[in-house]
């Protein structure tokens, strides 16, 4: 005996069926469900095989809890026929240029929650992922030493004459010179030379040149400046920016005066 089904009885699940469809849209038989791992569907089936230049900056953009409006935004439909609205999951095949001209091709799926939330991201290999690490910063330039202004003191104006100890009035320009040299520990190293005219004989004049020289010195170590970053020499007559030729000697000590000098050059550290 046949037993007899009413369809009055199957017409609620079929109604219900109706409506999941029209809501959702179809089930596609190879849709995974939210708690599946990655099952990347074979590259062959997709849409542009050769894959698709995505921009990088919206790639970088995607996090869990997205919609799918959202998604569909930044990456535009998904390159498989499996559905949009009512899938689990949507996959892609992007690809990326190589700065030597080369071509990487990636998969990429995007699995979302029963709220059709995006709730996970993977790629095939998983090592393309490191394609959307930012680019790496350039490194920071090697900080370059910088060339002191070279400073020209006349000895006349730091010493009396035929002397090597310094004047108050030298001690002031030394001071001045200090108060432009703004953190005496970027100086680097500064060369301080000393000269003298040609009045004298040449070795007392070597003599004196280097004590003037040492004189300048030991003022700006006691004020700051590192002993180890000077080095001092004496020139004597050496390097002469004038030639004079008078016979009375007070008007020749007068016109050899710019050649009476200390002379100060060095570096110092570039800021950081």
């Amino acid at each position: 005996m046949r037993k007899t089904i009413h369809i009055t009885r199957l017409l609620p699940a079929i109604l219900a069926a109706a409506v999941a469809m029209a809501i959702g849209g179809a089930m596609p038989s190879h849709a995974q469900t939210a708690e599946a791992g990655p099952n990347f569907p074979d590259p062959a089936r997709a849409t542009m095989p050769e894959g698709v230049f995505v921009n990088v900056e919206n790639l970088r953009k995607l996090a869990p809890g997205m919609t799918k409006h959202q998604l569909y935004d930044l990456l535009g439909a998904p390159h498989f026929s499996e559905g949009v609205f009512g899938v689990h999951r949507w996959n892609y095949i992007f690809a990326f240029r190589e700065t030597d001209g080369g071509v990487i091709k990636c998969q990429f799926q995007v699995q979302f929650d029963k709220n059709h939330l995006a709730r996970a991201f993977y790629w095939k290999p998983d090592s393309c992922k490191n394609l959307l690490a930012p680019p790496a910063p350039p490194p920071s330039p090697t900080p370059v030493a910088t060339p002191m202004m070279a400073l020209t003191l006349s000895s006349d104006a730091m010493f009396g004459f035929d002397s090597a100890t310094l004047t108050p009035d030298g001690k002031a320009n030394l001071d001045q010179l200090l108060s432009r040299v703004q953190e005496a520990s970027h100086i680097q190293d500064i060369t301080i030379t000393g000269y003298t005219d040609r009045i004298g004989s040449e070795r007392y004049n070597l003599a004196l040149s280097q004590r003037r020289a040492e004189a300048v010195r030991d003022y700006l170590a006691a004020h700051g400046v590192s002993p180890a970053a000077m080095q001092v020499a004496g020139r004597g007559d050496a390097d002469p920016l004038v030639q004079c030729d008078d016979k009375q000697r007070a008007r020749l000590i007068a016109c050899l005066a710019p050649n009476r000098r200390v002379e100060l050059k060095g570096t110092a550290k570039a800021q950081m």
